[in-house]
């Protein structure tokens, strides 16, 4: 089993940059899939954002491709979402997913408490 806990969450202006990390306990988190999924007030949860196990692919959703990176550092556990030119439409709560095996899926098996973006116009 693997537990997730979000952080970097915050208010910012569109624009702006931020940065969550999700840091993970146990001592397998190189045999998870990564990824970020949000949750905006009103909507179903969506995906975002995904990692392969080793880093070696990237998959990501069209609203944020050129804005959002994911990026890993199995050694310390944590995953990173880096986002840039933040929009008020990327406004939610944004959840960190893990699963075992090659690729994130639509239902990850494990998923962190979430943490709030807001982004102001």
């Amino acid at each position: 089993q693997v537990q997730l806990v979000e952080s970097g969450g915050g208010l910012v202006q569109a624009g702006d940059s931020l940065r969550l990390s999700c840091a993970a306990s146990g001592r397998t988190f190189s045999s998870y899939a990564m990824g970020w999924f949000r949750q905006a007030p009103g909507k179903e949860r969506e995906f975002v954002i995904a990692i392969s196990r080793s880093g070696g692919s990237t998959y990501y959703a069209d609203s944020v491709k050129g804005r959002f990176t994911i990026s890993r550092d199995n050694a310390k556990n944590t995953v990173y979402l880096q986002m840039n030119s933040l929009k008020p439409e990327d406004t939610a709560v944004y959840y960190c997913a893990a699963d075992p095996g090659k690729s994130i899926s639509t239902t990850p098996g494990y998923w962190g408490q979430g943490t709030q973006v807001t982004v102001s116009s």
